[in-house]
């Protein structure tokens, strides 16, 4: 990334951008068999945290949110979110479609890591859903394990639910050199 680019912290006028981010990913994502359930998770979604996120990702709660910019806009996004004991929680990492296969996504991943140590956790958690090949290749290959799968039947503004399967990754941070 050259000239304005780079990632920084979210701020207010990212918001539309970061909540189109999140509309056209998923429904990319959407197998035509699930487009109806993928509406109803992007609305439920919309209105439990991306259209709030200043809230939901609340500094004062430890969490924090993040986008990729350049000097065009926004290329992807991400959140850190506190999860049980030393751990942080990797959400709502996208990368748009026009910016894939660049290492953008590598980039990302490396940056959360590092503001997760810096915040002293010292593992990563994340998940993702079957339909999210590439994300689960990038996890594996920065060293993250899987832990546990569970099938989601019930729509939440983190899964469509929908009998999707559902990957969860963690990865060790101390002494790992990110």
């Amino acid at each position: 990334m050259t000239g304005q680019s780079g990632i920084r912290r979210y701020e207010a006028q990212d918001q539309a951008a970061v909540r189109d981010l999140f509309v056209r990913i998923n429904r990319e994502l959407a197998p035509a068999h699930l487009k109806e359930q993928f509406e109803t998770y992007i609305a439920l979604a919309l209105r439990d945290e991306i259209d709030r996120i200043p809230s939901y990702y609340s500094a004062s709660r430890g969490a924090s949110f993040w986008v990729a910019v350049d000097e065009h806009g926004l290329m992807g996004n991400f959140g850190l979110e506190p999860a049980a004991g030393d751990t942080m929680e990797l959400r709502r990492m996208y990368v748009g479609s026009e910016f894939r296969r660049r290492g953008l996504g590598r980039l990302m991943l490396a940056h959360a890591e590092r503001v997760a140590l810096d915040q002293g956790s010292a593992r990563m958690l994340l998940s993702t859903s079957e339909l999210q090949e590439a994300a689960i290749l990038l996890y594996r290959s920065a060293g993250y394990q899987l832990v546990r799968e569970e099938v989601a039947t019930a729509a939440t503004n983190r899964t469509v639910g929908s009998s999707l399967r559902r990957y969860y990754f963690e990865k060790e941070l101390i002494g790992r050199g990110t």
